[in-house]
Order: C-alpha cells, then structure tokens, then sequence
C-alpha cells in the first residue's frame, strides 16, 4: 500500500479489490481511512462509520448548554401530551 505514513494511505482500486478483508480489518482495529485511486486520480474514500455514541458528560453538557424551552411552549406541549394519554372509553355495545 502507497503512502502508508501518511495519515489517511493511499491505494489503487486493484490493490483494494485484492486486499479488501485487510483494508477492512485496518479501518476497524485503528480506525484507519484509505484514499482509493483509480489511474492516480483519488476515486473514494474507505474508513470507519461516524460514532453516534453519547455519553452521560455529553448529554450533561447539551443539557447545561441547550436553550431555554418557552413557557407557553411548554404549557402547550403538556397540554397536548395529556389529551393524547387519555384513555380512550370504548362505546358501550349494549346501550342503544
């Protein structure tokens, strides 16, 4: 593979194809990311998935962070949440 000092290594598209399961197995154990090449002209990139992972100190830190929700908003919100959890009272079928 070309250009494995760099950072993110470059490698041809016939040397992926050839190597994919390696390339793969990098990109999971180090959170590696290659630059594909096809004919020296960058094509694609390979590398890991952005993490959706969130922590108790993110969400303490969005929660100390996030903005104010307004009151009538709120009101609002509450208001409408207690009409949806009303138990719904099925229509008596023996009354005419």
């Amino acid at each position: 593979m070309r250009g494995m000092a760099r950072r993110r290594p470059i490698i041809s598209a016939t040397e992926a194809a050839k190597t994919f399961g390696r390339v793969v197995d990098r990109v999971r154990e180090e959170r590696a990311t290659f630059v594909v090449e096809r004919g020296g002209v960058p094509v694609a990139q390979i590398g890991p998935v952005a993490s959706t992972r969130c922590t108790l100190s993110d969400l303490t830190t969005l929660l100390r962070t996030a903005a104010r929700v307004d009151e009538a908003y709120l009101r609002a919100v509450e208001a409408g949440v207690r009409r949806a959890n009303k138990p719904a009272v099925p229509r008596n079928p023996w009354k005419s």
